[in-house]
């Protein structure tokens, strides 16, 4: 009964709903300045400038502050279910690269800068979080790439 469910699409259909989700309720976080946000951000932005003389680097207006980032995962996130609910499935590839791209970075400040797994006692929910997301990015990359290689095709004939 449950492999009558359990087809390529559906599963595709899951993952962009799962990134979705994830990202789209994270902005009210990230929009509202919440305490973890600032935590987060504010780390990061004393790391770099500690680390590279940079400052404001995360903090606004810099180009990796929360406002950015959150737009970045909301344009993912809508990139991925327009190519889910529309004739434009080549969308969902490109949403999951994006989600992969941004989540590659979360990951790599958890892991190589003062931020760290646990933050501010989550236990690593946080990060556990962007490794899911990161998994499942990859994952609808390699699911979809025949959507993205189609395009090629055409455009190359």
């Amino acid at each position: 009964m449950l492999s009558k469910y359990l087809t390529k699409k559906n599963v595709i259909a899951v993952m962009v709903i799962y990134i979705s989700i994830v990202f789209i309720q994270a902005l009210r976080f990230k929009f509202t300045d919440s305490t973890e946000t600032l935590h987060i951000f504010g780390t990061l932005n004393d790391w770099a400038f500690e680390s590279f003389g940079i400052e404001g680097l995360f903090l606004p207006p810099g180009i990796f502050n929360a406002y950015v980032i959150g737009t970045s995962e909301l344009i993912a996130s809508l990139v991925m279910l327009a190519g889910l609910f529309t004739a434009k499935k080549f969308l969902i590839p490109i949403g999951a690269a994006m989600s992969f791209g941004i989540i590659s970075g979360a990951i790599f400040f958890h892991l190589f800068t003062p931020l760290g797994v646990d933050v501010l006692g989550d236990g690593g929910l946080l990060f556990t979080s962007a490794c899911g997301i990161w998994v499942v990015s990859a994952v609808l990359m390699w699911l979809t790439k025949h959507e993205v290689l189609g395009l090629l095709v055409k455009k190359s004939t």
